[in-house]
Formats: structure tokens, sequence, C-alpha cells
């Protein structure tokens, strides 16, 4: 069964659910983010936070749910309603939402579909009423758009304007790809990366003029 899972690529929580159904037990531990056992790995990911400054980067739990950031992402979510920052924070509707950071994207429309797009085809990979209902959620508050001949679905740069100039942002995405354990296999680590050499010197500013971390940004960064 291990073996047929593997084959079709199943994630570690479906390769549980696999052998459940089959009448097995499960064979892959889901620790608590905070279990002392996660301990290296929640030091590595806290190394790897700080080692991109001064560019934002989050650790992001499925359905967008924020598990830890730097203090450099204070400057994306700045102004965005309380409502939305409460824990547990989901930084897919925080990014979209129009008291999120909507007014501030230049290329919502672009960029938003961009991300439903990713997001239905990890649904059609594997399917999730819970992410079903998300993309609904989140389909809503994309302007529409018609996506001509040049359009590069696989490369959307965000533009998003701050009180320090616009911001030119690529996405990169880490996973532990050799993970056992369920929690560690579902996290990812998102950074924002300057895509111009104007936006890598708004961030570097921004980390120079900085006196105190942000409330919000530790608040952040503590593991739940």
């Amino acid at each position: 069964m291990i073996r047929v899972a593997e084959s079709l690529e199943l994630s570690l929580r479906e390769r549980n659910d696999l052998l459940l159904a089959a009448g097995y037990a499960p064979v892959y531990a889901e620790s608590r983010l905070d279990d002392r056992t996660l301990l290296p790995v929640q030091n590595a990911l806290k190394r790897i936070l700080g080692g991109y400054l001064p560019y934002p980067a989050v650790v992001v739990r499925p359905y967008g749910e924020l598990v830890a950031a730097n203090a450099a992402i204070g400057l994306l979510i700045e102004g965005a309603a309380d409502d939305l920052l409460e824990p547990p924070v989901n930084l897919l509707r925080l990014s979209l939402h129009p008291g999120g950071l909507a007014d501030r994207v230049v290329n919502l429309a672009q960029w938003g579909r961009h991300v439903v797009e990713s997001l239905r085809s990890q649904s059609l990979r594997s399917p999730d009423p819970r992410l079903d209902e998300l993309i609904t959620e989140l389909e809503s508050y994309i302007p529409d758009v018609n996506s001509g001949p040049d359009h590069l679905g696989f490369a959307v740069p965000r533009r998003l304007r701050t009180d320090r100039g616009e911001l030119g942002l690529i996405t990169t995405l880490t996973s532990f790809a050799t993970a056992t354990d369920v929690t560690v296999a579902e996290l990812q680590l998102e950074a924002f990366l300057p895509a111009d050499d104007a936006s890598a010197e708004i961030l570097r500013r921004a980390q120079r003029d900085q006196k105190n971390e942000d409330p919000l940004s530790r608040a952040l960064s503590e593991w739940k």
C-alpha cells in the first residue's frame, strides 16, 4: 500500500488515509509544531527566515495559514484591517481581501488569478472540499481579467504599492521533500524576493530604518 501511495505521489496525510481505508494503522506521525521532536525543524526554519532579511519570508500551513514570519513582513501587511491580522492569519485571504492588501496590489487581477489557478491545480491533484471553499472565496475578491497571448501564468510578479515606493515581488516556495512527519511535510516556506533593483533597495532601506522589530511580526514568529 505504501508503494502504491508513493507511485501515486500522494501526500503523507493521504497515505495515512489510504492505509486506514485498507485496514492498516497510519505509519506517518503528525506532531504538534511546538513538539520537542520538531525542535530541529523549528530552529532551521527560524534561521532560514532570518537569513532572507531584508526580504520578507513566511512559513505557512495548508490553506494559507500563517505560522511564522520574519520582521520584513511588516512592510507588506501595512494598512491591513485588524480582523485579518488576528491569529490564525490566513495569508491568502490577507493578500486578496479588500480589507487586506488588495487595494495596494497594482496587478490584482493578474496576480490574483495566478494564485487561484495554482490552488485549483492543487485541488485537482488532491481533492479537498475545504480548499474548494477557499478558492471560491478568493475568486470573489479578484477582478475579471482576459489573459492575452503574452500572459505568463507560471511567473507573475506582484506589484505592491507601499509608503516607500512600488515593490515588484517574485514568490519562491520551499518544502521538506524528505519529511516523514505529516506536519513538517505540509509546511511551506514562502519568500518574497525583489523583481528589480529598485524593489531590492526599498527593502534594504526598510530594514536599515527599522529600529525595533514590529510587534505583529514578533507575534507571528511564535510557533503555534
